[in-house]
């Protein structure tokens, strides 16, 4: 890991979206798949159509994560030795179904976490003519195999443990195709589709991407808490427990407070895949 790199910025690029990225997107991590009609406005990009296209607010992480660990010069490493870990998105306004900004990542730390390290990243993107902060993205990635440099282990953010019941659960399932499709908006990393690549990263055949979990559940509770409402989504942050499969169920949990909604991912047989998740929203 480059260490030295610590602090760094990395050059304005540009980050460009249409909208039919911004459909596929949606259809990609779940919008219509039981019904074809209950979703239409995040599924269909006619210009023409009575049901005026919205944006899911998570579309955004993909475009500007893009290349990002290339731009920050991490270090070298064995590519399938990285794994997403945490991630978190912040928007100021709804997304327009077509636009263009320009985004700056910055490496805030690597941090010891002895069996491997943690890379923390925050990326602005800002309007190209006034400068206005469109969205921010915070992610961390682990990379196995890279820790025991004596550095921190990393801070730990508050969460509100959940110290009764959920107040609801919603459940949804992938489907086994699912990261093939996903694939096509943009991610082409083999880990999710050549079994020979996930099995010496040490997953028994290829795993669903984590952005495409964390989209489907920020889609999933949008439509449970906002009635699917793109314009009242404010932020989302989540840390990845575990995998999952193309095909696997998931359970939500869901606790609702003052400031927002709490919320555990669940997978087959109990196990947590997404923890210590928050959602806001408008009212």
């Amino acid at each position: 890991m480059n260490l030295d790199a610590v602090g760094s910025r990395s050059e304005p690029y540009e980050v460009t979206w249409t909208p039919g990225e911004a459909a596929l997107y949606a259809l990609a991590v779940g919008a219509g798949h039981d019904d074809p009609l209950s979703e239409l406005h995040l599924t269909i990009d006619d210009a023409a159509s009575p049901t005026p296209q919205q944006v899911l607010p998570t579309f955004a992480l993909w475009p500007s994560q893009q290349g990002v660990t290339r731009r920050l010069q991490l270090g070298t490493f064995e590519r399938s030795a990285l794994v997403h870990a945490e991630q978190s998105l912040t928007v100021q306004r709804p997304l327009p179904t077509s636009g263009r900004g320009i985004a700056t990542a910055r490496l805030d730390g690597i941090h010891d976490k002895r069996s491997g390290a943690l890379v923390r990243i925050s990326i602005d993107v800002v309007e190209p003519d006034t400068g206005a902060t469109l969205w921010t993205s915070r992610l961390g990635y682990f990379v196995r195999g890279a820790g025991g440099f004596g550095g921190d282990s990393a801070p730990s953010d508050p969460w509100p443990a959940a110290d009764r019941p959920a107040d609801r659960t919603i459940d949804f399932a992938s489907w086994p195709g699912q990261a093939l499709l996903y694939r096509l908006t943009g991610d082409r990393n083999p880990l999710h589709s050549d079994p020979d690549y996930a099995r010496r990263a040490g997953f028994d055949r290829p795993v669903l991407h984590g952005l495409c979990t964390y989209g489907m559940v920020a889609r999933a509770l949008l439509k449970d808490v906002a009635d699917s409402d793109p314009g009242r989504f404010r932020s989302i942050d989540a840390r990845f427990s575990k995998p999952v499969y193309p095909g696997d169920a998931v359970v939500v949990e869901v606790w609702d407070d003052e400031d927002g909604h709490s919320f555990r991912v669940s997978g087959p047989g109990g196990g947590v895949l997404l923890d210590r998740g928050r959602l806001r929203i408008s009212s």
